[in-house]
Parts: structure tokens; sequence; C-alpha cells
């Protein structure tokens, strides 16, 4: 099943087309990474797959739902990490989880589940998300993200920041989100990293999805 059908899609940030034509699929069950240089659109296309970005002309499908018409349906539906942790500054870690998985309608079990997998330490839970290292914030970010249970994963440069064992841990969610059956695209310049635990490699030049030859099933 197709969860991610972008057919020949335009994307503009003002007047710049940042996706020029950009068509790809993603399947339930499958992870792939998107690479490519600074500014060729992963991270818009990222934000896109999330329903935070209008499509301006193509066609463009994530989860059944037709982006042109419809964004906001899709969003409690996937876990997006970007470069900004979407998270309350000023509330502790425990507040934005709580706030986050209430929005996101999901239990108390499952957020203490999500912070228990990113092995934040209950020191943490009481401390304002000012005051948090860079990984710090990053684990508590994929922590609300994960609470949600997505159907698909929309992680940009997800490793940033953290340290070994975070690294570790982002590469089992990767692994198991796909095996359980959802899908998962991951945005890294780190090849060696991510390739392991994807199934092949698409990468964005120009705005456009250029499938890499020979990376049809990577692990």
């Amino acid at each position: 099943m197709s969860v991610v059908e972008l057919d020949d899609v335009v994307v503009l940030l003002g007047r710049f087309p940042a996706l020029a034509g950009a068509s790809l699929r993603v399947d339930a069950g499958e992870a792939v990474l998107l690479h490519g240089p600074n500014g060729a659109g992963k991270s818009t296309l990222l934000r896109l797959c999330a329903g935070l970005l209008r499509p301006e002309s193509g066609s463009a499908r994530v989860l059944d739902t037709d982006l042109g018409r419809d964004r906001r349906s899709v969003r409690p539906r996937v876990g997006y990490v970007g470069h900004q942790s979407m998270l309350y500054d000023d509330l502790t870690v425990a507040e934005n989880i709580r706030f986050w998985g209430r929005a996101a309608g999901v239990s108390t079990e499952q957020q203490e589940a999500s912070a228990r997998r990113m092995r934040i330490e209950e020191r943490l839970f009481d401390v304002p998300v000012s005051r948090l290292s860079a990984g710090q914030r990053r684990r508590t970010s994929i922590a609300v993200a994960a609470a949600r249970r997505p159907e698909l994963w929309l992680l940009d440069e997800p490793h940033a920041g953290l340290d070994q064992s975070g690294r570790d841990i982002v590469d089992a969610l990767i692994t198991d989100a796909a095996a359980s059956g959802g899908a998962v695209l991951v945005a890294s310049h780190e090849l060696d990293r991510v390739e392991p635990v994807v199934h092949r490699r698409v990468t964005i030049i120009g705005g456009t999805a250029v499938e890499s030859e020979g990376t049809t099933r990577v692990r």
C-alpha cells in the first residue's frame, strides 16, 4: 500500500520553487533515505508530507489524503521531527510530552513508554526545555513524535546532536517503524549511518527526486 505518492509536485517558498516537479512513492513497510546538498529540497519535501506546506501544482497524496485539498487531517497521523524542536521552551520536558500527547489523543501510558524508549532521564522531567542540551531536546522531540505511533515518520537529520546511545535508538526506531508496517522518510547527510537501516536511497537535486541506482534495497 502506498503511503506517499508525489507526482510532478511543485512547492513554492515565496516565489522560489523549493520543489520543482518532484515525484516519489513510498510504500508501507518501507524506509527511504533522502540525500542531497543543502537547499536541494529535502526539508521542503518532508514538510510537504507533514501537511505543513501546500503543493502549488502536481499531485500530492499522503496516507490516501489529497494534500491539495486537505492538509490538516494528515498531521495527527505523521511523526515529524524537523530542525526546530516544536517544543515549548517555558514548559518542562514532562509538560511538553503531556501537552503534545493530549493534543494527539494518546494515552498517558503511551507518553510514558515513548519517554522510556528515548531513555530520557527522570531528573530531566521537571527541567524547562530552555535549559536542555541539543541532544536532550532532540530526544524529547522524538519522544513526542513516537508517542503518537505515527503511520508515517518524517525525520530531518534525526541523529544531529545525539550521543552514540541516542543515535542507536533512532536507528532502532527507523527499523521497527518499517517492520511494523509504517513508512519512514529520513533526510540525512550521514549515508554511512543511515543506509544500513533503510531500504533505498533517493537523491534530491534542484527540487526533484532521483532514484539512486543500485540502492533498491540497501539492507
